[in-house]
């Protein structure tokens, strides 16, 4: 396979990658002295920021994706005349690094060097559970044994992927300040100087605190674990739960007869401790395996092992974090088990199964409220109603049969058995119905729990949502339950292993703070979001955010400054770091871990905190041996590039990163807020100005998977598709919150498209002298055509842009600015050919060309006057083209060659269809921005009462449905009477472009008037002609010449071509041409004889014959 058009291209790339970096054309700094005017101007610098990725792989194209929304503003910005900074930081703080580097250390302790995996279980792999070891990762990486074993040391990941990362980036071209990039965590000096600062500042400002909080927690690592430590279950947090106490009632069955005389309890987690009055049984699943274990106050605790570990670490255990099970048992063992459960008013209820309770939720102990609960009244009424159930597991009837649901609580149109109201409203029959089942619970849980009214217990008559809470201390004050909790979903953290929910000693952020919430949400106010979705998303955060452990006892980072014992985690040191951006480069030069001083000579011990808070608060200078003037250039780095003008990243991060970066700007600079100046310094607000949110990259439509081979870096993607390619099949793959998709195909397919773009440009500057170049005062009526869709996209592509949607941005300014230049060419070859001085505007446009410097440096091309009656002619030409190829094609699908055609247009519609537009557009209205019509019904209503539309009612209906289909895309246009341009003269001007896309003899054009068929008569309409196509002419009057060319010294013909009644000029003209193949450039004239002895002219003989005038019109005798 050839690679060469990728192959010219990448290394097209690589000298003008090249030429960016020799002329430093990404590097921005503030202005320096004498620097002044509008572009200097701090309202004129675009500061852009990425969320740093993390540094234990290459970048990949998951980075690639959101990274290049970044990437296109900062192109677009730059084209607008703005001074942009786009700086790019590597993230190494935290768990992964040091637990990857773990991982490979056992793996060669475990397995040998270079280890020697044992093979995989086949019955797992049937499973899809499969084992993943670190060193096959690194492997897949592209690295040798050798290597590899260098990375279990953590601190080798961070010499070797950054520069790896910046180097990825050049090869992107990304316009990164690549001055400014740095590594986190204490092995960067000066990093580790600005975040002890930001902590400082956060602890003194009261945001935060020391304690004990439920978290969810790592016991491999043995801390917490938050979103970014996790191998699974981000965004995931810890759920409550009431721990209901059902006291097991002696005698107890043989697996329980070692703890008689011992207080033995099933505990089971529920949700809703106010229908504990409506228990009935208890439930548990035969065939799992459950354990007894003691708890710290000597009683007995019965359930999963899974849940005994989370009650361990949430000290219900003597010793944190450690279960002794006293012995194991199955749920087969405790059937028949009576129980006294609090609240319930039965005085004993029995163990009973469930087949369907799960063992990865809560404690494999179910407690029973048939009344209200469709799962449990469906169980209990299955073992009810089938004896040989019951005896199957051995349940005696009186276990079983005395026991009736009972009133609790009483829902308005489900009464006050809500679950058995359901089932029978959802036809349940059993407890297998599991679809039916889960719809009835969503039904009585939710109405419930807002409409429900207690009907039993001391909180009798008060609302469910009013008396919920006052239940749950009841129970927790009389020792009935317990608080409890775990993860709501499955946690995996980077250690592989599963998560549980621990109270434990933390610092954490007051993120739960009402007050803080209430501030940042002045923050969100005024901030853009270009999306709706994004807005809520983050209200929506807001609302429930609480606490975040900031604290960590293992990995990278930087110590917390007054505790040192922890480290800082990776979602806290990464708020505020934008603003460390700004004074990166003189503070450590571009040397990413900061180990040589910067231009400015600062050491990292001068950067005390006092002279932090002069960089970034202003005010006195501070006492230090930093010069002034390096304090004031620091200074001024950060005035002039802050704030954040656009920071872009997943929407996965909108509930954790970008909530906690608009906290942490709010607190750490409060004042001025939005549109404020302060009084003292004069500058405005250093809150973000916008966040710019995306969905996750597919690759090929499936999930981007390092185990599934289904994996791309950056470096491979550029490599495969080239830089430009790799581009705009990001571009293309989506810019909503969806997923995006990058697929191959387009990737290759934008690759071909820049090729073929770079080839004709090369071929056409080569040919121009063969063009017209005409200037604009004497464009012909394409060149206008032409020259309104090129600023039509200039104007269009601008808006994508601003509004930072690129795939429709691509759209309009690389395909369709194409599309339109290849009509122009295809209609131009069949006239007088294309206008040079219009396709160099094309070219400009098109690959924004200079002569005179790099694009980097040029500018957003004008945009001049769009016609909008041209591009509507120039759509509508497209449009008739298209159907008329697709109904000459039915004509060759049936065996039938056809070389002549006719088109009939119609000037107006017939009178019942005026009215029916007349009356659509007086009912129509704008709601939210769109043209909106009544309902279907509505209209049909109405147009029953209007007498003349009475005969033409079946035809009405289907008439309104392709109005409003147009109403969208035209608006109200789409209910004109006529069109806004001659549809009949638009066909005819462009007459020889059709015949010969058709590859027809002829094509004519007529008045639907003049056609006979019924059906034409009715289906033409304005905007809608109806061609025709046959193998005869239209025109049947014609008559048979004979054309002679006597020029000298070119090509001699003569040929004979038929001349039809009420041809022009420039009809015949255009067979000529097309029968003899002159081209466009040529200039062909007709002579006719005005003697009777005829003989063959000479060119520069005029004598006996006359030139055919350009408006002549030809007739035939008949």
């Amino acid at each position: 396979m050839s690679f060469a058009k990728r192959d010219t291209l990448r290394s097209i790339e690589k000298e003008v990658q090249k030429r960016w970096q020799e002329e430093k054309v990404f590097e921005a700094d503030a202005p320096k002295e004498g620097e002044t005017g509008e572009y200097f101007s701090h309202d004129n610098k675009y500061f852009v920021t990425f969320p740093y990725p993390y540094m234990n792989g290459r970048l990949h194209l998951g980075h690639t994706y959101s990274l290049s929304k970044v990437e296109f503003a900062v192109g677009y910005q730059r084209l607008k005349g703005k001074r942009c900074l786009f700086p790019f930081g590597l993230h190494c703080t935290g768990m992964p690094i040091k637990a990857c580097a773990d991982k490979l250390r056992c793996e060669m302790a475990d397995f040998g060097y270079p280890p020697t995996f044992p093979p995989e279980d086949p019955e797992k792999k049937a499973r899809g559970e499969t084992t993943t070891y670190q060193w096959n990762i690194m492997k897949s990486l592209g690295l040798e044994d050798k290597e590899i074993k260098k990375f279990a040391d953590p601190l080798y990941w961070l010499g070797y992927f950054p520069p790896r990362a910046i180097s990825d980036l050049k090869s992107l071209g990304a316009k990164v300040d690549c001055r400014r990039s740095f590594i986190t965590t204490s092995i960067n000096p000066y990093y580790d100087s600005f975040v002890r600062w930001q902590f400082l500042t956060l602890k003194d400002r009261g945001k935060i605190m020391f304690g004990k909080r439920y978290t969810v927690f790592s016991p491999l690592d043995n801390q917490a674990s938050m979103d970014h430590e996790r191998a699974s279950g981000e965004g995931v947090g810890p759920q409550e739960f009431t721990l209901i106490k059902m006291k097991a009632l002696e005698p107890y069955p043989e697996k329980l007869k070692s703890l008689a005389g011992q207080s033995v309890f099933l505990v089971a987690a529920t949700l809703r401790p106010e229908t504990m009055y409506g228990q009935t049984n208890c439930w548990v699943r035969p065939d799992m395996k459950y354990v007894a274990f003691r708890v710290a106050n000597g009683d007995v605790f019965v359930s999963t092992m899974r849940s005994a570990l989370n009650m361990a670490y949430q000290e219900f255990t003597k010793e944190f974090g450690k279960v002794n099970p006293l012995f194991e048992l199955t749920g087969q063992d405790l059937l028949g088990l009576a129980l006294k459960a609090p609240l319930s008013v039965y005085d004993v209820i029995y163990t009973l199964p469930m087949l369907t309770i799960k063992d990865d939720k809560c404690t494999g102990v179910v407690t029973s409220v048939p009344s209200d609960s469709p799962d449990d009244y469906a169980a209990l009424r299955d073992l009810q109603n089938k004896a040989p159930l019951r005896q199957k597991y051995g349940i005696k009837d009186e276990m079983v049969m005395p026991f009736k649901p009972i009133p609790i609580i009483e829902i308005p149109e489900l009464g006050n058995l809500s679950a058995i109201a359901a089932c029978d409203l959802m036809k349940v029959t059993s407890q297998n119905d599991r679809d039916k089942l889960e719809k009835a619970k969503e039904l009585t849980y939710q109405k419930g729990f807002y409409e429900g009214k207690m009907l039993v217990g001391d909180y009798q008559g008060q609302k469910v949502q009013d008396a919920k809470p006052k239940v749950q201390k009841q129970l927790l004050d009389s020792g009935g339950a317990a608080l409890y909790q775990e993860p709501e979903k499955t946690v995996i953290s980077r250690s592989g292993d599963v998560c549980v929910v621990a109270l434990c000693d933390q610092w954490y952020l007051d993120y739960g703070n009402e007050s803080w919430k209430e501030q940042t949400r002045k923050v969100l106010k005024g901030l853009q979001t270009y999306s709706d979705e994004v807005r809520h998303n983050f209200e929506g955060t807001l609302d429930w955010l609480h606490e975040h452990s900031c604290s960590r006892s293992y990995g990278l980072g930087t110590l917390i400054p007054w505790d040192p014992q922890y480290v800082i985690e990776s979602l806290s040191d990464s708020t505020i770091y934008m603003a460390y951006y700004s004074v990166a480069y003189f503070l450590q030069g571009g040397v990413l871990d900061g180990s040589v001083p910067g231009p400015l000579g600062i050491r990292p011990e001068q950067m005390t905190r006092e002279v932090w808070d002069f960089v970034f608060f202003g005010g006195e200078v501070p006492k230090t041996d930093i010069p002034v003037s390096a304090l004031r250039q620091l200074r001024h780095e950060f005035t002039y590039w802050y704030p954040v003008d656009l920071r872009v990243s997943g929407k996965d991060l909108i509930q954790n990163h970008l909530s906690y970066f608009l906290f942490n700007h709010q607190t750490i600079w409060p004042k001025p807020e939005r549109g404020e100046k302060d009084p003292v310094t004069g500058l405005g607000c250093l809150w973000p100005v916008a966040v710019r949110a995306n969905g996750h990259l597919l690759l090929n439509s499936e999930k981007m998977s390092k185990s599934t081979g289904n994996f791309l870096t950056m470096h491979e993607a550029v490599e495969r598709f080239t830089a430009d390619g790799t581009r705009l099949a990001l571009a293309d793959a989506g810019d909503t919150l969806e997923d995006a998709n990058f697929v191959f195909s387009m990737a290759d397919g934008g690759l071909l498209r820049l090729y073929t773009q770079l080839e004709w440009i090369k071929e056409t500057i080569a040919s121009k002298y063969t063009m017209r170049n005409d200037p604009p005062a004497n464009y012909s009526y394409l060149d206008r055509m032409f020259e309104s869709q090129i600023n039509l996209t200039i104007k269009q592509t601008d808006q994508h842009f601003q509004n930072m949607m690129y795939r429709e941005a691509m759209t309009t300014g690389f395909h369709m600015l194409q599309a339109y230049r290849d009509q122009y060419r295809e209609i131009a070859t069949a006239g007088d050919g294309m206008n040079w001085h219009l396709v160099k505007r094309f070219i400009e446009v098109a690959i924004f060309l200079s002569k005179k410097e790099s694009i980097m440096h040029t500018r957003w091309p004008q945009c001049g006057e769009v016609d909008d009656l041209l591009i509507r002619e120039a759509k509508y030409l497209t449009d008739v083209s298209h159907k008329m190829t697709e109904r000459k094609g039915k004509n060759l699908q049936q065996g039938v060659l056809p070389e002549f055609g006719v088109i009939y247009v119609a000037k107006q519609y017939p009178k019942w269809q005026q009215t029916i537009l007349k009356t659509l557009k007086e009912l129509c209205r704008e709601q939210e921005g769109e043209l909106e019509l009544p309902s279907n019904n509505e209209l049909l209503e109405k147009f029953r009462t209007i007498e003349e539309l009475k005969p033409f009612m079946k035809k009405i209906m289907p008439f309104v449905q392709s109005l409003k289909d147009g109403l969208a895309d035209k608006g109200l246009e789409a209910l004109d009477l006529t069109l806004r341009f001659d549809e009949q003269a638009a066909i005819e001007r462009h007459l020889p472009y059709l015949v010969r896309s058709l590859e027809l003899k002829e094509l004519w054009v007529e008045s639907v008037g003049s056609a006979t068929d019924s059906k034409i008569q009715e289906e033409c309409l304005p905007g809608r002609s109806y061609s025709i196509f046959s193998t005869t002419p239209y025109q049947t009057s014609y008559s048979v010449i004979m054309l002679v060319n006597p020029q000298k010294c070119l090509p001699y013909f003569t040929f004979q071509s038929p001349v039809y009644d009420g041809d022009d000029y420039s009809k015949v003209i255009d067979r000529v041409r097309r029968a003899n193949q002159i081209p466009a450039k040529a200039k062909v004239k007709i002579l006719r004889y005005i003697k009777d002895n005829r003989f063959i002219p000479i060119s520069d003989d005029s004598t006996g014959v006359v030139e055919i005038g350009i408006r002549s019109k030809f007739s035939v005798d008949k």
